[in-house]
């Protein structure tokens, strides 16, 4: 049986992008089927390529692209332009009259003069989605700014709420391990240009997609924002507690740690039978979570000396079977060891012919029962379609 094409299988995409948020999204339309066209520096292309190690081994044992690159490139064409020459801009402009989408994240006004912004492109192709991703938009007294996950996660306001709290070991303002500003902007966009392509599919009409990571920063406080809104106490740093939830974080075993998180006061009673502790279900310090969040001080120290004396997998068998929600500590290795995760499929492996291993990858999370995510192309080769692709622009393709 022929696997169905992906949803997006007839769009077309044109990516100026590079590093990670921009990538991040068209991977995204590429695993839904899109044919994505990567435009790269020539001899250098995306900066990621180069940001290792580690590295590649290529078959003749020479250093390899960068895992970094790896990550967010899958299922596209490798074009190396140089668009500020004439001849690089015209060709752009061309591809660009045959796509749906373009996707850039240059400075803002950065693609003007190579008559490559949203004006120009549009007026080669009306029906064209154009998303740009900035640091700070398209407005605004910050909008001239270059804007990085880091500094965004600081100036955001998520840098606040991570870490320790003030007075304890370690206590400082504190980034999350992976770019989740960049990730969580290339998922916006990618949101946001499926819902400008459906109306341009619908009306004729494109339109320009604005996305900033300083934006999206401020939509991922979530809670934390609304927490503020309703108080007027701006939240602060808590380490692994959670701001309204109690007991809401990892607890020590004899072997590691196992994250607890109790979402209702039924899961606490269940809780407490479950570490022989029935009676502190009751406890009228800890009847509600109102009072568990009020009394966590004396609460989580109680409970972490009740869980040191399990195992990791005796105290998760205890709880699971309880119906307490639990999970363990994972390192990044463990993560895909995990029974769920080989059934899931979290791991896709793609070969390249100038690499002398194959490639893994994360899977998509994205699950179509009728249109399946497809895994076509590895993260291709700097400049690999490079002559195919100009030449069906000469064809008219």
């Amino acid at each position: 049986m022929t696997q169905a094409q992906g949803p997006l299988a007839d769009v077309r995409v044109l990516d100026l992008s590079r590093v990670l948020a921009g990538p991040w999204a068209t991977q995204t339309l590429a695993d839904l089927g899109a044919e994505v066209i990567k435009i790269e520096r020539p001899g250098e292309g995306d900066d990621t390529r180069h940001w290792g190690p580690p590295f590649t081994t290529a078959t003749d044992g020479s250093k390899g692209d960068a895992a970094y690159f790896l990550c967010a490139n899958r299922g596209k064409k490798s074009v190396e332009l140089d668009i500020a020459s004439p001849d690089g801009a015209e060709a752009v402009r061309r591809l660009a009259a045959t796509c749906d989408v373009v996707v850039e994240n240059f400075k803002t006004g950065g693609l003007k003069k190579y008559g490559l912004d949203y004006a120009g492109l549009s007026a080669v192709n009306p029906k064209l989605v154009y998303c740009s991703i900035t640091g700070f938009g398209q407005d605004g007294p910050d909008a001239h700014r270059a804007g990085y996950d880091y500094m965004i996660q600081a100036m955001g306001g998520l840098m606040s709420i991570t870490g320790q709290p003030d007075g304890a070991p370690g206590a400082e303002p504190m980034k999350v391990g992976v770019a989740v500003v960049d990730l969580f902007t290339g998922l916006y966009a990618s949101n946001a240009i499926l819902a400008a392509l459906w109306h341009a599919r619908a009306t004729g009409e494109g339109q320009h997609v604005d996305v900033a990571l300083f934006d999206v920063q401020a939509a991922m406080l979530a809670n934390q924002a609304t927490n503020w809104f309703v108080s007027g106490t701006a939240p602060t740093r808590m380490g692994n507690a959670h701001p309204n939830l109690a007991p809401y974080q990892p607890f020590p075993c004899s072997d590691g740690m196992v994250v607890i998180a109790v979402g209702n006061d039924g899961q606490f009673r269940a809780l407490a039978k479950a570490l022989g502790v029935e009676a502190m279900g009751a406890d009228p310090r800890f009847a509600t979570n109102a009072l568990r969040v009020q009394h966590r001080v004396e609460l989580s120290p109680t409970l972490s000396a009740l869980t040191a004396a399990f195992t990791m997998k005796g105290l998760m068998a205890a709880l699971e079977a309880a119906g307490v929600p639990c999970g363990p500590v994972n390192t990044i290795d463990q993560v895909f060891e995990e029974p769920q995760a080989l059934h899931r499929g979290l791991t896709v492996e793609q070969s390249r012919p100038d690499l002398a291993t194959p490639i893994r990858t994360v899977a998509s999370p994205i699950r179509l029962s009728k249109t399946p995510v497809r895994y076509d192309a590895p993260p291709p080769k700097l400049g690999q379609d490079t002559e195919a692709v100009l030449a069906s622009i000469t064809r008219g393709d």
